[in-house]
């Protein structure tokens, strides 16, 4: 039943959102387009819901042509000036809300890996958090989810899939604001 709830709100809150920051969307959008001319949304597969592989949204925060690599090896990246402001408002982000309306996605949920990233995979697999949606934000997010091992992902990814509830969603939706209000990180 919480699964059908889930959804409701992941289509609601995304929606709003979406209408709510459209002047802003179209924005920076336009902005990334000017750097450079290239398309401003980044888009790469990724693992879903039951390890099908879907089309990942992103604001572009790098130049074109620029490899795909795991989080943990992004200090190897050239990051745009203009993306580096992006990264650190998290507004390169919020074209993962159109994932979550094509129900590709959720609000929270495991992080969807980039597909070359297979023990991850194989560890949500074991642990049954593979046939959940990907999420924006979730457990391991919001315990300092870029460096961790993978290992320690999959124990929180683990542990969300065993115990996803209302409650649970909510403390990490609260946990992930004040994530928000932190200082930023630098690139």
């Amino acid at each position: 039943m919480y699964s059908l709830i889930k959804r409701a709100i992941d289509i609601l809150a995304s929606l709003s959102v979406l209408i709510v920051l459209s002047p802003i969307l179209i924005l920076v959008a336009v902005i990334i387009y000017l750097q450079d001319f290239g398309n401003p949304i980044f888009k790469q597969q990724r693992m879903g819901r039951n390890g099908e592989p879907f089309n990942f949204y992103k604001f572009r925060s790098m130049p074109l042509n620029t490899p795909n690599v795991e989080s943990k090896d992004r200090d190897k990246l050239t990051i745009t000036p203009f993306g580096k402001i992006l990264r650190r408002s998290n507004l390169d982000e919020i074209p993962q809300l159109f994932n979550i309306l094509n129900g590709d996605m959720s609000l929270i949920g495991p992080r969807p890996s980039i597909l070359s990233q297979t023990e991850l995979t194989e560890m949500r697999k074991a642990n049954g958090s593979i046939r959940l949606r990907p999420g924006l934000t979730g457990w391991a997010q919001v315990n300092a989810y870029d460096f961790m091992p993978n290992e320690v992902k999959a124990e929180f990814d683990g542990y969300y899939a065993k115990n996803i509830s209302f409650g649970l969603d909510v403390k990490i939706v609260l946990k992930t604001l004040g994530y928000l209000t932190k200082k930023p990180p630098t690139y």
